[in-house]
Formats: C-alpha cells, structure tokens, sequence
C-alpha cells in the first residue's frame, strides 16, 4: 500500500491560459494545477527537473504529494500529465487535492505472480493480460501500489476474474456488475488438434476381363 506521501515544493504562477503556460515553461519550470475538493483550482509551477524525475521513476499516478506554496501544504494526487510528443519532457500536470475520508477512482496496476507454477504456462502457454490495471475506487489516504494476480494452478484455456483476486480493504472495483476477466492463458500456436487421418482410398475395382471369340 502507499503510505508514504513525498513533498514537492512549488510556487504560484499567473493564469491566462496557454501563453502563461509557454512562459512558465521559458523559465525552466513546469506548469501545474491543483484542482478538486469544493475548492477554487490553484495554478502553480514546479521544477523542472525534480517533476521529471518523479514522473519517470514509476507509480506517479498513485503516489501522493504534499505540495508546498509559499508555505502550505496540500495533499494531492497526480490525476494527469502531459509530455512533449517528440522529446518527452513534461508540459502540465494535473493534481486532485485529498481530504480526509475522501475516495477517489485510481488505476490500480496488475502484479501477476507464480508464472513459473501455472501447469498452462509449463506446458507452453503464453499469458495474455486483459487488464494491466484496474479501475477501483480506493481511500485517498491508501492508495494500493498494485493488486496481486495468482496464476497457480491455471491451466491452458483457463481464465483468471477479478472474483479470484484479493483486494485491499475499502477498495473495490469500479466495475461492479460482471466478473470480468484480467488474464487468460492461451495455448500455443503449435498445439492444435489434430484432425483424424484420412481413410485410405478404396483400390479401384478390377475391370471385368472380357470374354474370349467364340470360335467360328
């Protein structure tokens, strides 16, 4: 579970839509909202360098922050960001503050375990995930780093549903009316049945001999 919440510095920055945004960007920050709990949106900059590295480690988008402006802090969790097309730095990032008590919808990511155990998977199977992450509605003060899938004992054509999967407390999926499926384990190409071999055709049937001149 994510208990751990990182601190981020940032300062205000001046609304006025893209080219604020552009200058912002001029000056080697990045540009970001604070959003969400009945509260007016808050527009802020951040370091360039420091919301780079923290968007590429990994689980950026179910880590929370205490973002600090001028000093205040507020909770939050970084709900979207954008990258430059061509170069990948970050342009935007989008957070939602967290108040206590609050549930917010995350995607959850899939941690499959036991490969090496799934009798389908030693036969030659291949796992095909359906979902790499899950839809949940979880605790804003715990948040799941991940949900644990068990392929033990899945065989060939077997299918593993969200019914199988324990779940963290208070945290459920948002997709509540069908056991959908996370992964299957698919045969490998090479195993298919065999169609039954063909009879051996019939010899063709001798021609009459013909009858002998009657002599004369």
């Amino acid at each position: 579970m994510s208990t751990a919440v990182k601190q981020i510095k940032a300062s205000t920055r001046p609304t006025g839509g893209k080219g604020a945004a552009r200058a912002v960007r001029r000056q080697g920050l990045v540009p970001a909202v604070i959003y969400g709990a009945g509260e007016a949106p808050v527009s802020i900059a951040l370091d360039y360098k420091t919301t780079q590295q923290l968007i590429f480690a990994g689980h950026f988008l179910t880590t929370q922050f205490e973002v600090e402006v001028d000093g205040v802090k507020t909770r939050v969790l970084p709900r979207d960001y954008q990258l430059d097309p061509v170069k990948d730095f970050p342009l935007h990032v989008d957070f939602l503050r967290l108040k206590a008590g609050q549930s917010i919808r995350v995607d959850v990511p899939v941690h499959f375990i036991n490969q090496e155990t799934s009798p389908g998977i030693k036969r030659g199977g291949t796992l095909n995930i359906v979902r790499h992450a899950i839809e949940m509605l979880v605790p804003a003060d715990n948040i799941p780093d991940s949900i644990t899938a068990d392929l033990a004992g899945l065989d060939i054509n077997d299918s593993l549903h969200i019914s199988a999967v324990t779940l963290p407390a208070n945290c459920k999926p948002i997709i509540q009316e069908r056991d959908f499926t996370i992964a299957t384990i698919a045969a490998p190409s090479g195993m298919k049945d065999e169609a039954p071999a063909a009879a051996p055709a019939a010899a063709p049937a001798a021609a009459p001999a013909k009858a002998a001149p009657a002599k004369k």
